[in-house]
């Protein structure tokens, strides 16, 4: 192999040919059944003609402009459409070319919110433990993963963190089996502990992704956020990225918080399904009439506002409409949840949570102490091999209980059929018992 192995020295990567619907074949043949869509990104499926067609049809009709001079008719669009279902008030698009360049855009925008408003003080983003914002060096400076901070730590901002509402593995006064919501109230006090005149906004997944496997906040969670935000003048930046774009069941993860609206809101993944890189940020009518009232915002990519990426959205976004894939997120993810919480029947499996058909099973050595298995194990990364054999595309994740910890997540195509769904989970729960067997 040529290329560069991504963190998997020693993995022999088979290499994927054609893929249909939530079906990838290998090269050689071999039919496996994608219950991750990939890194949880593909929500229409595969193989979507009409989908390809688009982006085809964009580029050579108009591949690329440069924001700074010339906008577009599908950037246009697709910023009326996202606005249109985003629970942001006014919301103001901002296109890029994925998670981590919108989580640098949404922290730069923070800040220049506040020099705009004259409060020069504020620069701090508050993130939580444990949290996972991007790979790029502002959006690793924001996220708790000490296996991919490590290498990394004198490149890194110093930000402040506080608690996830995690209530399998939390350690806060009162919380047991469901959120004592102690860590919402955390954040009140690491604000004032910094100095509110610091703090430019709180980051936030409304359903935690794969640093702690899917984690549901209770429905208090976000109002006491957004409460505590408005107190002290921060911004709430709601990190979108894997739950928006139908993932959870609704359009974006937020609203299963009826009346709680973030500032700004990024996404990713979901927005082009996978088909080309993309991503985006959608900023409220005041945030973005403040920061254009001096002299607008400095910053920009090469490939901001990107016509063919805009052109995917706009295709991704019709088809989950015509189709009611966010409404069928909704129904398959509870059969799904249902079918998962069957593998607590396995010594390994200690949770089994998630929302919509974004879910995690979180693998333990021992139940009742709720202990990990070492981090040299790599059970996670065992578990999806010993699975990717049997058929099944599954996310490995992990390091959610200090370091340690192993996740398995699934979040497969929206278009995934209950039969091929059903499959995929016997063949987790399968490797599971192979793997752990007599560990």
């Amino acid at each position: 192999m040529s290329v560069f192995e991504r963190r998997r020295p020693g993995w022999e990567f088979p290499r994927a040919s054609r893929g249909e619907g939530a079906i990838v074949w290998d090269d050689r043949g071999r039919r496996l059944i994608d219950a991750a869509g990939g890194a949880v990104v593909v929500n229409v499926g595969h193989g979507v003609a009409e989908i390809a067609d688009a982006i085809a049809a964009q580029a050579r009709r108009l591949a690329y402009v440069h924001a700074t001079e010339l906008t577009s008719e599908p950037v246009e669009r697709l910023a009326a459409e996202l606005a249109a279902r985003a629970p942001v008030d006014g919301a103001r698009l901002f296109l890029v070319s994925g998670g981590s360049e919108a989580t640098e855009t949404a922290m730069k925008l923070a800040r220049q919110y506040h020099v705009a408003r004259g409060e020069r003080t504020r620069f701090k983003v508050i993130a939580r433990r444990p949290s996972f914002h991007g790979s790029s060096l502002g959006a690793l400076s924001i996220s708790a993963r000490p296996a991919l901070r490590a290498d990394f730590e004198p490149l890194l901002l110093d930000m402040p963190f506080v608690q996830a509402p995690y209530a399998y593995r939390c350690g806060l006064p009162g919380c047991g089996a469901s959120c004592s919501l102690e860590c919402a109230r955390q954040l009140d006090a690491v604000i004032r502990a910094e100095g509110p005149e610091t703090v430019a906004a709180f980051f936030a997944e409304p359903v935690i992704g794969a640093s702690a496997g899917a984690v549901v906040p209770p429905p208090d969670y976000y109002r006491i956020v957004r409460e505590t935000c408005d107190r002290h003048g921060v911004l709430f930046i709601a990190d979108e990225v894997m739950t928006g774009i139908g993932r959870t069941g609704r359009w974006f993860g937020m609203d299963h918080w009826p009346g709680v609206r973030p500032d700004v809101l990024t996404t990713g993944k979901g927005v082009t399904s996978g088909y080309v890189p993309g991503g985006a940020v959608l900023a409220s009518r005041e945030v973005f009439e403040t920061v254009s009232s001096a002299g607008g915002f400095h910053h920009g990519f090469t490939y901001s506002h990107h016509p063919v990426v805009a052109a995917a959205g706009l295709a991704v976004v019709g088809y989950l409409e015509r189709h009611r894939l966010v409404e069928r997120a909704a129904t398959l993810g509870e059969h799904m949840l249902a079918r998962l919480r069957g593998l607590l029947d396995l010594p390994a499996v200690g949770d089994v949570r998630g929302i919509g058909l974004m879910a995690a099973v979180e693998i333990i050595r021992d139940r009742e102490t709720r202990e990990p298995y070492p981090r040299e194990a790599r059970l996670a990364q065992a578990i999806q091999a010993e699975a990717l054999a049997r058929g099944a595309i599954v996310y490995a994740s992990g390091g959610q209980a200090d370091g340690r910890g192993d996740l398995l997540m699934l979040g497969p195509p929206l278009v995934i059929e209950r039969q091929q769904l059903d499959e995929a989970i016997d063949i987790l729960g399968d490797s599971i018992a192979a793997v752990t067997r007599g560990r």
